[in-house]
Protein backbone atom coordinates (compact mmCIF):
# COMPACT_ATOMS: atom_id res chain seq x y z
CA UNK A 1 0.00 0.00 0.00
CA UNK A 2 1.50 3.68 -0.78
CA UNK A 3 1.40 6.55 0.85
CA UNK A 4 3.02 8.58 -1.23
CA UNK A 5 1.67 12.22 -0.85
CA UNK A 6 2.24 15.76 -3.34
CA UNK A 7 1.77 17.49 -0.21
CA UNK A 8 4.80 17.93 2.49
CA UNK A 9 2.02 17.25 5.14
CA UNK A 10 -0.69 16.29 3.18
CA UNK A 11 -3.32 13.03 1.97
CA UNK A 12 -2.72 9.83 0.73
CA UNK A 13 -5.14 8.30 -1.95
CA UNK A 14 -6.31 6.25 1.12
CA UNK A 15 -7.47 9.40 3.22
CA UNK A 16 -4.79 8.76 6.00
CA UNK A 17 -2.83 12.15 6.81
CA UNK A 18 0.89 11.42 5.84
CA UNK A 19 4.58 13.26 6.89
CA UNK A 20 6.91 14.10 4.53
CA UNK A 21 8.58 11.66 2.63
CA UNK A 22 5.57 9.43 3.05
CA UNK A 23 6.19 8.36 6.30
CA UNK A 24 2.82 7.43 8.09
CA UNK A 25 1.98 10.18 10.48
CA UNK A 26 1.15 7.36 13.74
CA UNK A 27 1.23 3.99 14.17
CA UNK A 28 -2.46 4.09 15.98
CA UNK A 29 -5.95 4.08 14.98
CA UNK A 30 -7.47 6.61 12.26
CA UNK A 31 -10.65 7.70 13.00
CA UNK A 32 -11.93 9.85 10.59
CA UNK A 33 -15.13 12.62 11.42
CA UNK A 34 -17.53 13.70 8.60
CA UNK A 35 -20.28 16.68 9.93
CA UNK A 36 -22.20 15.85 6.77
CA UNK A 37 -22.08 12.14 5.38
CA UNK A 38 -21.09 10.68 8.78
CA UNK A 39 -22.91 7.81 11.07
CA UNK A 40 -21.93 7.68 14.75
CA UNK A 41 -22.95 3.53 14.76
CA UNK A 42 -20.05 3.39 11.96
CA UNK A 43 -16.53 1.90 13.46
CA UNK A 44 -14.58 5.43 12.01
CA UNK A 45 -12.22 3.96 10.56
CA UNK A 46 -12.33 5.29 6.89
CA UNK A 47 -14.27 7.65 5.27
CA UNK A 48 -16.66 5.34 3.96
CA UNK A 49 -17.86 4.26 7.40
CA UNK A 50 -17.21 7.75 9.13
CA UNK A 51 -18.44 9.00 12.57
CA UNK A 52 -20.73 12.22 12.50
CA UNK A 53 -19.20 13.35 15.67
CA UNK A 54 -15.92 14.40 17.30
CA UNK A 55 -17.02 13.20 20.81
CA UNK A 56 -17.94 9.75 19.20
CA UNK A 57 -14.51 9.50 17.41
CA UNK A 58 -12.68 10.52 20.77
CA UNK A 59 -14.66 7.81 22.66
CA UNK A 60 -12.87 5.37 20.03
CA UNK A 61 -9.15 6.66 20.90
CA UNK A 62 -7.10 4.77 23.52
CA UNK A 63 -4.96 6.71 26.18
CA UNK A 64 -1.34 6.52 24.76
CA UNK A 65 -1.92 4.94 21.60
CA UNK A 66 -1.41 8.24 19.00
CA UNK A 67 -4.44 7.60 17.72
CA UNK A 68 -5.46 10.71 14.88
CA UNK A 69 -9.01 12.02 14.73
CA UNK A 70 -9.47 12.99 10.73
CA UNK A 71 -11.96 15.86 10.58
CA UNK A 72 -13.78 16.39 7.10
CA UNK A 73 -12.99 20.10 5.72
CA UNK A 74 -16.26 20.47 3.66
CA UNK A 75 -18.61 21.04 7.35
CA UNK A 76 -18.55 22.67 10.62
CA UNK A 77 -18.17 20.26 13.36
CA UNK A 78 -20.73 21.45 16.08
CA UNK A 79 -20.52 19.85 19.80
CA UNK A 80 -23.45 20.04 21.57
CA UNK A 81 -21.22 20.36 24.75
CA UNK A 82 -17.79 20.77 25.90
CA UNK A 83 -15.29 18.31 24.37
CA UNK A 84 -13.22 17.21 27.82
CA UNK A 85 -9.80 15.97 25.89
CA UNK A 86 -8.26 13.87 29.61
CA UNK A 87 -6.90 11.06 27.18
CA UNK A 88 -2.87 11.32 26.40
CA UNK A 89 -1.59 11.49 23.04
CA UNK A 90 -4.49 12.02 20.96
CA UNK A 91 -4.04 13.75 17.69
CA UNK A 92 -6.97 16.38 15.82
CA UNK A 93 -6.00 16.62 12.25
CA UNK A 94 -8.22 19.03 9.72
CA UNK A 95 -6.92 21.27 6.93
CA UNK A 96 -3.69 20.37 5.48
CA UNK A 97 -2.91 23.80 3.08
CA UNK A 98 -0.93 24.93 6.24
CA UNK A 99 -3.86 28.10 6.48
CA UNK A 100 -3.13 30.26 9.73
CA UNK A 101 -6.77 31.52 9.20
CA UNK A 102 -9.58 30.87 7.70
CA UNK A 103 -9.56 26.88 8.34
CA UNK A 104 -11.90 24.81 6.94
CA UNK A 105 -12.43 22.53 9.50
CA UNK A 106 -14.05 24.07 12.14
CA UNK A 107 -15.35 23.49 15.70
CA UNK A 108 -18.11 25.22 17.54
CA UNK A 109 -20.24 24.73 20.23
CA UNK A 110 -23.50 27.10 20.70
CA UNK A 111 -25.93 27.48 23.08
CA UNK A 112 -26.04 28.89 27.32
CA UNK A 113 -25.31 25.19 28.81
CA UNK A 114 -23.61 25.82 32.18
CA UNK A 115 -21.39 22.98 32.49
CA UNK A 116 -19.80 23.96 29.33
CA UNK A 117 -16.85 25.93 30.48
CA UNK A 118 -14.59 25.87 27.18
CA UNK A 119 -15.83 24.79 23.99
CA UNK A 120 -12.93 22.10 23.93
CA UNK A 121 -10.57 21.28 27.11
CA UNK A 122 -7.43 19.27 27.19
CA UNK A 123 -5.33 18.53 30.06
CA UNK A 124 -4.01 15.22 28.38
CA UNK A 125 -0.13 14.63 27.91
CA UNK A 126 1.30 15.12 24.17
CA UNK A 127 -1.59 15.90 22.17
CA UNK A 128 -1.77 18.11 19.05
CA UNK A 129 -4.43 19.85 17.06
CA UNK A 130 -3.30 20.71 13.75
CA UNK A 131 -5.34 22.72 10.48
CA UNK A 132 -8.43 23.52 12.67
CA UNK A 133 -10.64 26.48 13.71
CA UNK A 134 -11.56 27.08 17.36
CA UNK A 135 -15.02 29.24 16.94
CA UNK A 136 -16.79 28.94 19.97
CA UNK A 137 -20.01 30.97 20.62
CA UNK A 138 -21.42 29.34 24.41
CA UNK A 139 -23.10 32.44 26.08
CA UNK A 140 -22.90 30.55 29.34
CA UNK A 141 -21.87 32.87 32.65
CA UNK A 142 -19.58 30.29 33.42
CA UNK A 143 -17.62 30.10 30.44
CA UNK A 144 -13.98 31.44 30.60
CA UNK A 145 -12.23 30.60 27.61
CA UNK A 146 -13.41 29.51 23.98
CA UNK A 147 -10.40 26.75 24.70
CA UNK A 148 -9.25 25.75 28.06
CA UNK A 149 -5.52 24.46 27.61
CA UNK A 150 -3.49 22.74 30.92
CA UNK A 151 -2.27 19.52 29.21
CA UNK A 152 1.73 18.73 29.10
CA UNK A 153 3.47 19.31 26.05
CA UNK A 154 0.43 20.11 23.86
CA UNK A 155 0.86 21.28 20.18
CA UNK A 156 -1.18 23.95 18.32
CA UNK A 157 0.06 24.01 14.26
CA UNK A 158 -2.10 26.08 12.23
CA UNK A 159 -4.80 26.51 14.16
CA UNK A 160 -7.30 29.63 14.74
CA UNK A 161 -8.83 30.68 17.91
CA UNK A 162 -11.57 32.80 17.37
CA UNK A 163 -14.21 32.88 20.22
CA UNK A 164 -17.58 34.93 21.13
CA UNK A 165 -18.44 36.98 24.23
CA UNK A 166 -16.87 40.40 22.99
CA UNK A 167 -18.38 42.66 25.78
CA UNK A 168 -17.20 40.44 28.79
CA UNK A 169 -14.16 41.23 30.77
CA UNK A 170 -11.55 38.37 31.51
CA UNK A 171 -13.28 36.06 28.95
CA UNK A 172 -10.43 35.18 25.88
CA UNK A 173 -9.96 32.92 23.29
CA UNK A 174 -7.54 30.32 24.77
CA UNK A 175 -7.42 29.97 28.41
CA UNK A 176 -4.44 28.60 29.68
CA UNK A 177 -2.11 27.08 32.34
CA UNK A 178 -0.10 24.19 30.37
CA UNK A 179 3.38 22.97 30.93
CA UNK A 180 5.59 23.65 27.50
CA UNK A 181 2.39 24.06 25.47
CA UNK A 182 3.64 25.01 21.70
CA UNK A 183 1.38 27.54 19.73
CA UNK A 184 3.30 27.42 15.94
CA UNK A 185 1.69 29.43 13.38
CA UNK A 186 -1.63 30.13 15.12
CA UNK A 187 -3.75 33.00 15.16
CA UNK A 188 -5.57 34.63 18.00
CA UNK A 189 -8.62 37.19 17.97
CA UNK A 190 -9.42 38.82 14.64
CA UNK A 191 -9.51 42.29 13.16
CA UNK A 192 -13.34 42.10 12.38
CA UNK A 193 -15.18 41.78 15.68
CA UNK A 194 -15.36 44.83 17.88
CA UNK A 195 -14.37 44.45 21.69
CA UNK A 196 -17.34 46.39 23.19
CA UNK A 197 -16.26 48.93 25.63
CA UNK A 198 -12.60 49.03 27.34
CA UNK A 199 -12.13 46.18 29.08
CA UNK A 200 -9.33 43.57 29.16
CA UNK A 201 -10.31 41.12 27.00
CA UNK A 202 -7.34 39.14 26.24
CA UNK A 203 -6.89 36.71 23.19
CA UNK A 204 -4.70 34.29 25.83
CA UNK A 205 -4.93 34.55 29.16
CA UNK A 206 -2.45 32.72 31.30
CA UNK A 207 -3.83 32.12 35.21
CA UNK A 208 -2.53 29.71 37.51
CA UNK A 209 -5.42 26.48 37.69
CA UNK A 210 -7.99 28.29 35.40
CA UNK A 211 -8.36 25.16 32.95
CA UNK A 212 -9.50 22.72 36.12
CA UNK A 213 -7.70 19.37 36.09
CA UNK A 214 -5.09 21.00 34.34
CA UNK A 215 -1.04 21.43 34.61
CA UNK A 216 -1.35 24.54 37.53
CA UNK A 217 0.33 27.08 35.82
CA UNK A 218 2.13 28.16 32.63
CA UNK A 219 5.81 26.81 32.09
CA UNK A 220 7.91 27.02 28.90
CA UNK A 221 5.36 27.96 26.41
CA UNK A 222 6.02 29.04 23.17
CA UNK A 223 4.37 31.33 20.49
CA UNK A 224 6.78 30.77 17.16
CA UNK A 225 5.09 32.61 13.87
CA UNK A 226 1.89 33.37 15.18
CA UNK A 227 -0.10 36.22 14.77
CA UNK A 228 -2.38 38.38 17.44
CA UNK A 229 -5.27 40.06 16.32
CA UNK A 230 -7.87 42.55 17.81
CA UNK A 231 -10.24 45.46 16.98
CA UNK A 232 -9.95 47.29 20.16
CA UNK A 233 -12.66 49.14 21.84
CA UNK A 234 -10.06 50.63 24.58
CA UNK A 235 -6.69 51.21 25.63
CA UNK A 236 -6.72 49.22 28.44
CA UNK A 237 -7.78 45.51 26.32
CA UNK A 238 -4.72 43.24 25.85
CA UNK A 239 -3.87 40.54 23.07
CA UNK A 240 -2.07 38.39 26.24
CA UNK A 241 -2.46 38.79 30.16
CA UNK A 242 -0.42 37.48 32.43
CA UNK A 243 -2.77 37.55 35.54
CA UNK A 244 0.05 37.33 38.12
CA UNK A 245 3.86 35.93 39.28
CA UNK A 246 2.67 33.17 40.29
CA UNK A 247 0.70 32.33 36.79
CA UNK A 248 3.53 30.86 35.82
CA UNK A 249 5.72 29.35 37.64
CA UNK A 250 9.33 29.13 36.65
CA UNK A 251 10.59 28.96 33.10
CA UNK A 252 9.53 31.14 30.49
CA UNK A 253 7.15 32.90 28.17
CA UNK A 254 8.40 33.00 24.41
CA UNK A 255 7.31 34.94 21.77
CA UNK A 256 9.06 34.15 18.80
CA UNK A 257 8.69 36.02 15.33
CA UNK A 258 5.24 37.30 16.23
CA UNK A 259 3.01 40.17 15.16
CA UNK A 260 0.10 41.88 17.49
CA UNK A 261 -2.22 44.04 15.46
CA UNK A 262 -4.66 45.94 16.32
CA UNK A 263 -7.61 47.49 13.57
CA UNK A 264 -6.67 50.94 12.98
CA UNK A 265 -10.34 52.22 13.30
CA UNK A 266 -10.38 50.81 16.57
CA UNK A 267 -9.21 52.09 19.91
CA UNK A 268 -4.73 51.56 20.52
CA UNK A 269 -3.89 49.42 23.26
CA UNK A 270 -1.58 50.23 25.45
CA UNK A 271 0.59 47.28 25.89
CA UNK A 272 0.10 44.16 23.76
CA UNK A 273 1.33 42.08 26.64
CA UNK A 274 0.28 42.62 30.23
CA UNK A 275 1.10 41.30 33.45
CA UNK A 276 -0.63 42.24 36.61
CA UNK A 277 2.70 42.35 38.68
CA UNK A 278 6.46 42.02 38.01
CA UNK A 279 7.52 38.65 37.64
CA UNK A 280 10.11 37.05 39.65
CA UNK A 281 10.08 32.99 39.04
CA UNK A 282 9.72 33.38 35.31
CA UNK A 283 10.52 35.35 32.74
CA UNK A 284 8.75 36.44 29.14
CA UNK A 285 10.69 36.62 26.14
CA UNK A 286 10.55 38.53 23.06
CA UNK A 287 12.70 37.13 20.20
CA UNK A 288 13.36 37.06 16.29
CA UNK A 289 11.20 39.72 14.51
CA UNK A 290 8.49 40.16 17.07
CA UNK A 291 6.72 43.54 16.82
CA UNK A 292 2.97 45.06 17.33
CA UNK A 293 1.41 47.51 15.42
CA UNK A 294 -1.27 50.04 16.28
CA UNK A 295 0.32 49.46 19.65
CA UNK A 296 1.34 52.12 22.37
CA UNK A 297 4.35 49.64 23.77
CA UNK A 298 5.09 45.78 23.31
CA UNK A 299 5.06 44.93 27.05
CA UNK A 300 6.21 47.63 30.41
CA UNK A 301 6.63 44.63 32.98
CA UNK A 302 9.50 44.11 34.70
CA UNK A 303 10.64 40.35 33.77
CA UNK A 304 9.56 40.85 30.28
CA UNK A 305 12.77 40.85 28.06
CA UNK A 306 14.13 42.05 24.50
CA UNK A 307 16.01 39.62 22.94
CA UNK A 308 14.78 40.84 19.40
CA UNK A 309 17.09 40.81 16.43
CA UNK A 310 15.33 44.08 14.45
CA UNK A 311 15.70 47.52 16.57
CA UNK A 312 12.36 48.89 17.17
CA UNK A 313 11.34 52.17 17.61
CA UNK A 314 10.87 54.01 20.80
CA UNK A 315 7.42 54.63 20.67
CA UNK A 316 6.61 51.20 19.91
CA UNK A 317 9.04 49.44 22.73
CA UNK A 318 8.92 49.55 26.47
CA UNK A 319 10.55 46.12 27.42
CA UNK A 320 13.38 45.62 29.43
CA UNK A 321 16.86 45.30 26.98
CA UNK A 322 18.49 42.62 29.41
CA UNK A 323 17.42 40.37 32.49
Amino acid sequence: MSYLTNFPYGVASNGVPVLGGGIPATTGNYYFVDATNGYDGNDGRSWGTAVKTIAQAYSLTTTNHDDVIVLSTYAVHTLTEMLDITTNRVHFVGDTFGRLYGQAARITLAGAVATDIHMVRNIGVRNTFSGIKFQAANTASQTTGGVGEGGEYTVYENCSFECGKLSTTGYCDVLLNGDSTQFINCTFGSTAQTIVGDIVRAGVLCTAGGVAGGAGSCKDILFRNCKFLKWAGGTTTTFVTIAADADFTRGFIEFENCMFIANKRGSVPAVAVAGGAAFTNGQVLFTGSTGCTNCTKLATQTGMISILNAKVAATQIGIQLSG
